[in-house]
């Protein structure tokens, strides 16, 4: 591995001569941190030296411009309808607030609006329910 990358760093115009009193330490400090992110890269399987191949670039490109083909998910319009109430409900109970307390605000908010769903919940189960009649 270390021949591999005193080849790389020699072509790139590194000076590769390492210390006497350390010798698994470079003489120039360049060339000690290009080891350690060379050998950094080569732990996590990157290619040494942070260039890509062309095979790499070609992928690359072709992930972009599948990426800008796709298009966001529709939502159909009950799902819109029902996230536009939903919003107007909660920017409603902000605007009744002072805004002042900040966390108690919303988590008066939040149950108030759970408190709401609960009651519209009960009255449509009251509704749905078959009317007895006395025989």
């Amino acid at each position: 591995m270390r021949a591999a990358f005193e080849t790389w760093a020699q072509k790139d115009g590194h000076i590769v001569r390492r210390r006497e009193d350390k010798p698994e330490e470079y003489l120039v400090f360049e060339t000690q941190r290009r080891w350690v992110i060379w050998q950094a890269a080569l732990e996590h399987g990157k290619t040494p030296g942070g260039r890509k191949t062309a095979a790499q670039k070609e992928a690359a490109a072709l992930e972009k411009a599948k990426a800008a083909v796709q298009r966001p998910p529709v939502i159909n319009s009950d799902e819109a309808a029902v996230r536009n109430q939903v919003l107007n409900e909660v920017l409603d109970a902000f605007s009744t607030l002072g805004g002042e307390r900040g966390m108690d605000d919303i988590l008066k908010v939040v149950q108030g609006l759970k408190k709401k769903q609960q009651e519209q919940a009960e009255e449509r189960a009251v509704a749905a329910e078959p009317v007895r009649h006395n025989a």
